[in-house]
């Protein structure tokens, strides 16, 4: 099998980032792709303006590409934050207020996919009180997910780098995800596997494909160590995406890897290979 069965995505948040966001999806047509996934692209607000909204879309359309991933909001990332749910106070009003845009959003360029950062923990607030509005807070999320036909995707991140996010383990994640389910009764609640985090962990990915498989809606990849393309480092990612497949994971594949020439990085994949079906 190999790549070559894998429906692959261009994370535009970390790829092509020399080139204004608006630019960016032609770039990825460029290179063959016909899908990418975002971070939230308006790290200063949860609530941008229509018009930038509209912008984006039409830069999407007119690309050719289709967004099958997007953050809601999540503070500073890239930079010192990861996700704004589970922080008291402003942080936490921030993520209330773009659950509803984000969702918007994503229907109107038929994405079917968002992906909730839990955020960082804060010194002097209580973990539980934390846990309890991140709860809160991603039901609300699962919700509006529900409503526009996505699924919630929560992630795995690593300690080496992410040394304040509390979950830094597969188990750590499945919990919440089961928890957030249990409370809405929808089921739309998924994993993120990221096979770089769960390497980066020490994590057994094989395991945990076995493990989570059928609670995974969507997969991202880099090489380990360094976190660049396939083939860089020496993570076995064709295998393991092989093992995916196997075990029944039919969806997207985020190419979430670093490259100083995003275009020169995909010779590891065929053009045939890129433009999904």
């Amino acid at each position: 099998m190999g790549y070559s069965n894998q429906r692959f995505d261009v994370n535009l948040s970390i790829l092509f980032t020399e080139l204004p966001l608006l630019e960016r999806p032609a770039a990825a047509a460029a290179a063959c792709f016909s899908a990418v996934e975002l971070w939230w692209p308006w790290i200063e607000t949860p609530t941008p303006e229509q018009a930038e909204l509209d912008a984006l879309k039409k830069a999407l359309d007119d690309a050719g590409t289709q967004l099958v991933g997007l953050n809601f909001y999540a503070g500073a990332l890239p930079g010192p934050d990861r996700g704004a749910l589970s922080i008291p106070g402003e942080e936490s009003d921030r993520f209330r207020a773009n659950i509803e845009v984000a969702a918007d959003f994503a229907a109107s360029v038929g994405c079917k996919a968002l992906n909730a950062l839990y955020g960082n923990r804060v010194e002097g607030a209580d973990p539980q009180v934390q846990d309890t509005l991140a709860l809160e807070n991603l039901v609300l999320a699962a919700r509006a997910a529900d409503r526009v036909g996505a699924i919630l995707l929560v992630e795995t991140l690593n300690k080496p780098e992410s040394p304040l996010y509390p979950l830094v383990s597969a188990p750590a994640a499945i919990e919440v995800i089961d928890k957030v389910n249990a409370a809405t009764g929808l089921g739309n609640a998924k994993f993120l596997l990221d096979i770089y985090h769960l390497s980066m962990n020490g994590e057994n990915v094989s395991e945990v494909i076995e493990a989570y498989a059928d609670k995974t809606g969507h997969v991202q990849i880099a090489d380990n160590p360094g976190r660049g393309a396939p083939g860089t480092g020496s993570l076995p990612l064709e295998e393991l995406l092989d093992q995916l497949t196997k075990a029944g994971y039919d969806g997207w594949v985020g190419l979430e890897y670093k490259a100083p020439d995003a275009a020169a990085s995909f010779a590891w994949l065929p053009a045939e290979a890129r433009a999904a079906s």
